[in-house]
């Protein structure tokens, strides 16, 4: 059974719809990267799916249930978000960072259990911070800041990982950190994680399914090798591209791209 799904979702303002009738359906245990323009409703859809907002029409649904039957620590307990740029005081151990994600099995004045300790060692170790635990967050790198962040969804110890653009503002070695630990967490813990990508590179590299949205409808849908194409890159992108296999990566990769010259039609918008 498909863990996570949208059914005829429409979400906006009364006047302005960003994303309206959307029915999706995301492949359980894989990474799968949303990718669009800007303002296509990449992270208002991954907002709706935290539940964190609501959707003007339409339901999301967890297991066969719909979002809105689940209490919030309940609903924590089944996915953790992370949003852009996610904030904490900077004199915050990384520790105390991490064991706030235990706020969903924690009960009323009760501190932390062995095991919210045990979840919390296990997160510390997986995002390879172990001995960063006593370290406070103005003393990181912006990768390192955004592992503890990713360490603290990960002590919720919930199936699905929602990531909006966790990259943003890292120079390359850290973007690539950051995927690769994803990639081991999937592989690993084989948590669906749900990430919103810029890099198309990137996320043709890092994702096992692609869902491509232009103004709030899902144009593409499917394995990079399907859909990373020339055509889907003019359609949805307008850029004039070349793209080809990369033969170590074992991935379809960007190898040229420019705006269209207005007065020739590009080869991948023809019909």
């Amino acid at each position: 059974m498909t863990q996570l799904e949208g059914h005829d979702l429409c979400i906006g303002y009364p006047n302005h719809m960003i994303i309206e009738h959307l029915n999706i359906k995301f492949p359980d245990h894989q990474i799968i990267g949303l990718i669009g323009p800007n303002g296509s409703g990449k992270s208002t859809l991954l907002n709706v799916l935290s539940g964190f907002r609501q959707p003007a029409a339409g339901t999301v649904i967890l297991n066969g249930k719909p979002l809105t039957d689940y209490r919030p620590k309940l609903r924590a307990q089944n996915i953790a978000s992370l949003p852009q740029n996610p904030q904490a005081p900077e004199d915050t151990l990384v520790r105390d960072l991490v064991a706030y994600g235990r706020f969903a099995y924690q009960k009323p004045l009760h501190g932390l259990q062995a095991e919210d300790e045990a979840a919390i060692k296990q997160a510390l170790i997986a995002a390879n911070l172990e001995g960063l635990a006593k370290w406070r967050l103005s003393n990181l790198s912006g990768g390192q800041r955004q592992r503890a962040f990713i360490a603290m969804t990960l002590a919720q110890n919930s199936d699905i990982l929602l990531l909006d653009e966790p990259t943003t503002y890292l120079d390359l070695t850290h973007q690539l950190e950051i995927l690769k630990l994803l990639q081991q967490l999937n592989q690993t813990q084989h948590k669906t994680i749900i990430i919103v990508l810029h890099d198309l590179n990137q996320a043709a590299r890092f994702c096992d399914f692609l869902v491509c949205l232009k103004a709030g409808q899902v144009m593409y849908q499917g394995r990079p090798d399907q859909i990373f194409t020339s055509r889907m890159l003019a359609k949805v992108f307008q850029i004039d591209a070349t793209v080809a296999a990369e033969p170590r990566l074992h991935c379809p990769m960007i190898t040229s791209y420019d705006t269209f010259d207005p007065l020739a039609t590009p080869a991948g918008a023809r019909q």
